[in-house]
């Protein structure tokens, strides 16, 4: 019986620190480029040699955030298809609360890490499963699977950069009007 060996609290909470640091400073500068490892470093109240101890650079970081950010987004999109009690409706306006939740980050992230393409691929397994669970002949002419998550990301990647005035309750009722999720 093998174990999994179970992090250090002390890395945990230095791994969080220094992710908070380059999103923060991502915020507030807006480019990458001005972001080095004695910034991240020093924001995070820790020293140089800390941050190489947990990363190899600053993209590596950023990488590793994007990734939890995309395994969270995951395991939301799994438990949203495998939800029986749960309307469409619901089922949706519980994924863009998610996304509204950490929408900072990603926009942060988006042009960094192809986040795009990623939601793409989980949207479009959403998508496949909402149809396959609710039509069994489709016609010819019914939209294909592609360009309806095409659209669906779209709509989520507008919403989350200029349309946040809108809530994530209002955005699903939209989505749903428009393409009942099929």
């Amino acid at each position: 019986m093998s174990t999994t060996k179970k992090e250090d609290p002390r890395t945990t909470r230095t791994k969080e620190m220094l992710k908070k640091a380059v999103l923060s400073l991502l915020k507030e500068e807006g480019s990458i480029s001005s972001i080095n490892v004695q910034k991240v470093a020093a924001k995070a109240g820790l020293n140089r040699t800390t941050f190489y101890l947990h990363y190899q650079d600053i993209q590596d970081l950023l990488i590793t955030i994007t990734d939890e950010i995309v395994n969270e987004l995951s395991d939301k999109i799994v438990a949203l298809i495998h939800a029986e009690d749960l309307t469409e409706k619901q089922q949706l306006t519980q994924l863009l609360d998610y996304l509204y939740v950490h929408r900072n980050d990603l926009l942060n992230l988006f042009n960094m890490n192809k986040f795009e393409e990623q939601l793409f691929s989980l949207l479009k397994k959403l998508v496949e499963a909402r149809r396959k669970r609710t039509m069994k002949d489709l016609p010819e002419d019914y939209v294909s699977v592609d360009i309806k998550t095409a659209s669906l990301v779209g709509i989520i990647m507008w919403w989350i950069r200029k349309g946040l005035h809108h809530s994530s309750d209002y955005l699903a009722d939209q989505i749903y009007l428009m393409y009942r999720l099929q």
